[in-house]
């Protein structure tokens, strides 16, 4: 079962997705019952995305204009909501799956966000609501800026809680690079590199914090699951 903090790689994550390759940073319903985005945080990542204090909120930047021969400066173009030729581009689904939910007309988009934080490393941060979307002044052009809320439910489930791990909030970007570096990207416990999760030390409901690395460790699944049956 796929949870948050799962540590994937991009093979993993096409297969998870079913799909052959995901060459888009935006996938608005890749699969019948969600969309997928991949994010990247890390220093010099092309899009400023941004998560709130608490870890529950997302803003992930729309995407800019392909680079080509008439277009050397993506960067210098106003963000596209459709095609020359009038098509939806990534940015216009979203956005109007936003305008849907925002009057009342559509529950909120599910997205699956996905967090690169090495090559081909990658962080499966959970399920998101898309509640908004708006365009603001980013360098002298125009961005769109989409509002992504923590969801409790993962795809599929109707019940809210109904994960068997709570997912209450995202760990900072900051702090998952802190930590795989001081773990030496293997089990904390065993020095395994295969099947690794980012594990909080003291849950979260017994009032561990997601946002300090001293209380965010790598594990393997085995040793994850033990951990998770020992607490009372």
């Amino acid at each position: 079962m796929l949870r948050p903090g799962d540590i994937l790689s991009y093979v993993e994550m096409c297969s998870i997705e079913a799909t052959s390759s995901l060459q888009r940073g935006m996938n608005f319903r890749l699969r019948p019952t969600h969309s997928v985005v991949l994010m990247n945080r890390r220093p010099g990542a092309p899009y400023a995305n941004g998560m709130d204090a608490e870890g529950r909120t997302l803003v992930y930047e729309g995407h800019d204009v392909p680079q080509t021969s008439k277009t050397p400066l993506p960067k210098t173009v106003d963000q596209p909501a459709a095609t020359p030729r009038g098509r939806p581009t990534q940015n216009g689904l979203f956005l109007a799956a936003a305008g849907r939910y925002r009057e009342g007309l559509a529950p909120p988009e599910k997205v699956r966000v996905y967090e690169k934080i090495k090559t081909g490393i990658w962080v499966y941060n959970g399920v998101f609501n898309l509640v908004d979307a708006r365009t603001e002044s980013s360098g002298g052009r125009l961005v769109f800026k989409f509002r992504l809320e923590l969801s409790e439910q993962e795809v599929g489930e109707d019940v809210p809680g109904a994960t068997d791990l709570p997912h209450t909030r995202m760990i900072p970007t900051n702090v998952k690079l802190a930590v795989w570096k001081r773990d030496g990207g293997k089990c904390v416990v065993c020095g395994s590199r295969n099947n690794l999760h980012f594990d909080h030390d003291i849950p979260f409901s017994k009032g561990g914090s997601s946002l300090v690395a001293a209380n965010v460790q790598l594990m393997c699944a085995r040793h994850n699951l033990e951990k998770r049956d020992a607490i009372v």
